[in-house]
């Protein structure tokens, strides 16, 4: 197998490429940016897995799957993580990712899901799935969901209102029970937060 590592953090890219390489039958092209490895990939470069770290320069979110899609549509592609939500990994998914690798997954482990994304089938840990369960949040009515969405956009209570033919206090209520539900400390969080977990 061969294998492209992106990401910025030279420690960590060092400690995988030695251990995926310690296990032999896997070589390592590490590189430290999304744009060197969109260059490895448009070089001809042929790689039987990408792997791209979620939080480095030129991600831009979930971008960086679709630019190597786009060099390289038959090489899979799986984000690699230590910080990123669970609701990161469904979305990396729906975006065409191969897999979601947490960080903290054991070595063994590491190796299996590579195989097993090589093979063409796609990879989520199951921990992570019932964690993404888990901070789901429950129970957003639709005109919650609208309030929510309107927040994102960074209109006032005001604006909303009038979007939803809605006295303005009552969006107020809205925006307390959402801040509640989100656990958030003022709109601007619960913005960011609907954000992170994709609600809107």
């Amino acid at each position: 197998m061969r294998i492209l590592l992106a990401d910025d953090h030279d420690m960590v890219r060092d400690a995988l490429s030695l251990f995926l390489q310690s296990e032999g039958s896997v070589g390592t092209v590490a590189v430290r940016s999304l744009e060197e490895a969109v260059a490895s990939v448009e070089r001809g470069e042929r790689f039987d897995l990408v792997l791209l770290d979620y939080k480095m320069p030129g991600m831009n979110g979930l971008d960086g799957i679709a630019r190597i899609k786009a060099v390289a549509p038959d090489t899979p592609v799986a984000i690699l993580s230590g910080i990123a939500p669970p609701s990161v990994a469904n979305a990396a998914i729906a975006a065409g990712a191969a897999g979601f690798l947490p960080k903290t997954i054991g070595a063994k482990s590491m190796v299996s899901a590579i195989r097993f994304m090589v093979a063409g089938e796609t990879y989520l840990p199951v921990g992570l799935t019932q964690q993404t369960q888990d901070q789901r949040v429950a129970d957003l009515t639709r005109r919650e969901t609208d309030v929510l969405r309107g927040i994102c956009e960074g209109k006032s209570n005001k604006e909303i209102a009038l979007d939803l033919s809605l006295q303005e206090v009552t969006i107020k209520l809205h925006v307390k029970t959402l801040c509640r539900k989100l656990d958030a400390r003022n709109r601007t969080q619960a913005a960011m937060i609907a954000r992170d977990r994709h609600l809107v």
